[in-house]
């Protein structure tokens, strides 16, 4: 505002540009260097005004009014953020107090995007496949034979393995009951009350 009260357009202003947009920013009356160009700007928004003509057609009113709406528009830009900013900490706080952390956003969010592949047209048809094949496949005298040869792997494995436990206790048993296992074992048993 000027001293009679009436509004400034915005290169005719006494207070320092801060609008971090605007092309004046950090300028103030008395001049100085343009931060973004890095060129001298003397006189300050007076200068500025020197600088920024009239584009042709546009009269000073329609300039000043022009200036007024962009600062009104600023403005409301500016309380907009402010507003989205107390909206995301009212938020972040709520989802505290619900105990709902970001890892936990995630795993919710991976949860409803495999649920969402899961459901598509795309998993379902090749699941769809895959049993088809996995039919063709079990279904085929190789598949039986590979797996009459692997149950009867299974089989002796299991076998040889509960003979070799068998052998083992029955070794471990017999060491238990040898001279040197007990001299070992009271002195280790020295060793603990000592």
């Amino acid at each position: 505002m000027d001293p009679v009260g009436q509004a400034c357009p915005h290169f005719l202003s006494l207070e320092p540009d801060i609008n971090l947009n605007s092309p004046n920013k950090g300028l103030g009356p008395t001049g100085g260097v343009d931060s973004l160009t890095g060129v001298s700007m003397e006189g300050g928004a007076t200068g500025v005004a020197a600088v920024n003509t009239l584009p042709p057609g546009l009269t000073e009113e329609e300039a000043e009014e022009l200036y007024s709406e962009l600062g009104k528009v600023e403005e409301e830009i500016n309380t907009l953020r402010q507003v989205l900013l107390a909206k995301e900490r009212h938020s972040a706080d709520l989802k505290r107090k619900l105990g709902l952390s970001p890892l936990n956003e995630l795993k919710q969010n991976l949860t409803k995007g495999w649920q969402d592949v899961q459901t598509s047209n795309a998993y379902v048809r090749t699941t769809e496949k895959l049993g088809e094949w996995n039919e063709k496949v079990t279904g085929s005298e190789l598949y039986k034979k590979t797996s009459e040869t692997l149950s009867v792997a299974g089989q002796k494995t299991t076998a040889a393995f509960s003979t070799m436990g068998t052998a083992l206790s029955r070794k471990l048993g017999d060491m238990r009951n040898s001279p040197t296992f007990k001299s070992f074992e009271d002195k280790v048993g020295n060793i603990k009350l000592g």
